[in-house]
């Protein structure tokens, strides 16, 4: 089995769950192992949904926000100088 350690804990995060391995009669670290082994098989990997595009599912999530603007520089403006691998070996 695994280990991990869980840094700057809220502390009525912290509490909550010391109230909550309390009421079952557990451990902290018992509640801290049941609520993340259930949230993360009950939670599945975030897709769009079926036969949605990557465009629409990016724009559902940025729409209610009221959208960004990004500075884009011109065509042809060099953003930064390019990296040449000339006479440079590479190892794999």
């Amino acid at each position: 089995m695994g280990t991990i350690t869980v840094r700057n804990l809220a502390d009525d995060v912290k509490q909550r769950l010391r109230e909550r391995a309390a009421a079952r009669g557990v451990s902290m670290e018992e509640e801290a192992r049941e609520i993340l082994g259930r949230s993360v098989l009950s939670a599945g990997v975030a897709t769009a949904p079926e036969g949605e595009s990557l465009y629409a599912a990016i724009r559902g999530l940025v729409e209610p926000h009221g959208g960004f603007d990004i500075e884009l520089p011109l065509r042809g403006q060099s953003v930064g100088s390019r990296m040449t691998l000339s006479g440079k070996r590479i190892l794999l």
